[in-house]
């Protein structure tokens, strides 16, 4: 069993910055990969990132590669997601979620979810 609980979301200008975080309970997190989800009003959840367990290998979407990055750090059980030049199309509730799954690339049979943290991006 993994509980997630998301922190670092906010009001931003479009162009800024923010960094969420995901604090992961339980002495298994290095197990687990790790992903960013969100979600717009009125849309479908979508991937965003995700990480290897051993941070090795990253996967983005279309939509975030080159502006945001994920990390983490499996001493303090804390994935990252550091997000630049924010558009106000970013705006959204981002969650984090963690799989056992070989195919978590895929954004797929993620396990575990946090409750979420809201990123609003004015323009």
């Amino acid at each position: 069993q993994v509980q997630l609980v998301e922190s670092g979301g906010g009001l931003v200008q479009a162009g800024g910055s923010l960094r969420l975080s995901c604090a992961a309970s339980g002495r298994t997190f290095s197990r687990y990969a790790m992903g960013w989800f969100r979600q717009a009003p009125g849309k479908e959840r979508e991937f965003v990132a995700a990480i290897s367990w051993s941070a090795i290998s990253t996967y983005y979407a279309d939509s975030v590669k080159g502006r945001f990055t994920i990390s983490r750090d499996n001493a303090k059980n804390t994935v990252y997601l550091q997000m630049n030049s924010l558009k106000p199309e970013d705006t959204a509730v981002y969650y984090c979620a963690a799989t056992s799954d070989s195919a978590w690339f895929r954004g797929k049979n993620y396990d575990y979810w946090g409750q979420g943290t809201q990123v609003t991006v004015s323009s």
